[in-house]
């Protein structure tokens, strides 16, 4: 009895990893399935729920993009129409809170290049030459939370989009080139530049 059971829980831990990663990420993509499903039918308690769900960490992202307190509010509550009317479409193939995420930065990057966002294209100037900032050759910036966010929002526009979405939201520059719409050599560069600016301002 005893070796048969142990003949089954080795086969269950040899067959888990990829049945484990498959369920993870079915159970990711579904997260708050039913309270999105009710969304879709115009429960307005669920849309109440999703808006608690995200908002505060939607916010968040508002502030750290555009800067302004009352600019984020207002892309906060545009973004939130846009998720509602456009709901139907979402298919699960993520997770809610990166198809809300995506749409409010994609929101703040429009506000932004309406009003002010400005990208250096570096390597139409330099054909292509990235500033060359390795992982052995960085230096630790330091961990006063306070003084880097004061630093971040002291950056240009572009550096700042870039570094927050790369650090912050998690993009790869990939990502952020399709979002910002120019090429992954512009992002690499922003991002190495903001990183540079950033030392300079931390001493």
């Amino acid at each position: 009895m005893k070796l048969r059971t142990y003949n089954k829980t080795m086969h269950a831990i040899k067959q888990s990893p990829a049945a484990d990663n498959k369920r993870l990420k079915l159970d990711y993509a579904s997260t708050h399935k039913d309270i999105v499903e009710k969304c879709k039918r115009g429960n307005r308690r669920a849309q109440f729920e999703l808006y608690r769900l995200y908002s505060r960490a939607m916010y968040s992202i508002c502030v750290r993009m555009v800067q302004q307190e009352q600019e984020a509010e207002d892309l906060l509550q545009d973004s939130f129409v846009d998720i509602f009317t456009k709901l139907h479409t979402f298919r699960y193939q993520s997770s809610v809170g990166a198809w809300i995420k995506r749409i409010v930065v994609n929101n703040c990057i429009n506000h932004l290049k309406r009003n002010r966002l400005l990208f250096e294209e570096l390597e139409t100037r330099h054909t292509g030459i990235i500033d060359e900032y390795t992982d052995k050759e960085e230096k630790e910036l330091p961990l006063n939370v306070a003084s880097v966010k004061k630093a971040i929002s002291k950056l240009p526009d572009g550096y700042r989009v870039v570094f927050s979405l790369y650090i912050m939201e998690g993009y790869d520059h990939k990502e952020i080139a399709e979002i910002l719409e120019i090429t992954e050599a512009t992002s690499k560069s922003q991002y190495s530049r903001a990183k540079k600016k950033l030392r300079e301002m931390l001493g």
